[in-house]
């Protein structure tokens, strides 16, 4: 499986990339994109089975990444690993479309939980 980390922190990209392999989801095809643009020229190139999506970016949020790729018919799999957390990005989140909305710091045991369901 491709899992496709979009944040505009490329200290970020790592840390999720080095959090997903101690949670034991090393093995799937990593890659990334580094503001929301490219996150989703990419999600269309790519085809990723999973989006890993930072909520600010530059070019275009999360948030609008999700919404551009539901309103052209992309159902991929989608969430939030942010380090920001509002009852209403939440909201937002979820009428979108978003798995899940993980919030900064997060640990392996929390990917294993949320993303095993996900990932299989």
């Amino acid at each position: 499986m491709k899992i496709l980390i979009a944040d505009d922190s490329r200290v970020m990209r790592q840390i999720v990339v080095r959090t997903l392999r101690q949670a034991g989801f090393g093995d799937h095809d990593l890659v990334e994109a580094a503001n929301g643009q490219e996150a989703f020229d990419m999600v269309n190139a790519e085809s990723p089975d999973l989006v890993l999506s930072d909520w600010n970016m530059p070019e275009m949020t999360g948030i609008e990444v999700l919404r551009k790729l539901r309103a052209a018919g992309n159902d991929v799999k989608f969430g939030f690993v942010t380090s920001e957390s509002t009852p209403e990005m939440k909201e937002q989140a979820d009428s979108a479309g978003a798995l899940f909305f993980i919030v900064k710091p997060f640990s392996a045991e929390r990917f294993d939980e949320v993303f095993a369901p996900i990932l299989g």
